[in-house]
């Protein structure tokens, strides 16, 4: 996992060096989301939870043809709240509405093309599609005896945005977990994978 880390935060840093035939740049990221975990059964009901995200990407753009790629580095927190005590099994225990908490380091790296021929107008409004794999790596979790956690999360994503004033990005995307996140510790290990909305805003420093 470190060596992973390593390899993601040199590759972001040399972003802005490979101006030779594509220009990078980086920027700082925040951003908002709002979570709920999948059950491979309908064990009982889940809530979506509201969370946050922060951190840094590198972006790399190839000239004229509007494709490019990026990688963020991104601390996120998500989860969602569970009715444990909606099943006999929970409720005998003394679980009712459990929030979980999970606490991720985040890697999503994207290809991306943005509308870079508009007469001028990208200039002031770019808007770009993206779409791309996820990787999160468990730092911290709230402990809940009923639940076991997985250490990473891989998830795959789409989503839509636009650039701003060629500094600013807005954008939106859905992920689809592909492995589980979590585990039930009776009935069999029921696992449940994380949906994610996520919208964020990203600045550029150039």
């Amino acid at each position: 996992m470190k060596k992973f880390l390593f390899s993601i935060v040199a590759f972001i840093a040399l972003f802005p060096i490979a101006n030779t035939q594509a220009q990078g740049r980086l920027g700082a990221v925040i951003g908002a989301d709002l979570s709920t975990l999948k059950f491979d059964q309908n064990l009982f009901t889940v809530d979506q939870s509201l969370g946050y995200s922060a951190g840094i990407m590198g972006e790399l753009n190839i000239p004229g043809i509007g494709f490019g790629i990026n990688a963020s580095l991104l601390y996120t927190q998500r989860g969602a709240t569970m009715h444990l005590g909606e099943k006999e099994v929970w409720a005998s225990q003394g679980y009712g509405n459990t929030r979980s908490y999970l606490h991720y380091i985040e890697v999503p790296i994207n290809v991306r093309f943005k509308y870079s021929n508009l007469n001028g107008i990208e200039n002031t409004i770019a808007p770009f599609v993206f779409a791309g794999p996820s990787f999160s790596f468990l730092a911290a979790h709230n402990k809940i005896d009923a639940i076991s956690y997985a250490g990473m999360d891989l998830e795959l994503h789409v989503g839509i945005g636009a650039e701003l004033y060629n500094k600013i990005q807005v954008a939106a995307s859905y992920g689809w977990g592909m492995t589980y996140a979590l585990k039930t510790n009776l009935l069999d290990d029921f696992s449940a994978q994380n949906r994610t909305w996520k919208l964020t805003v990203t600045y550029f420093f150039k």
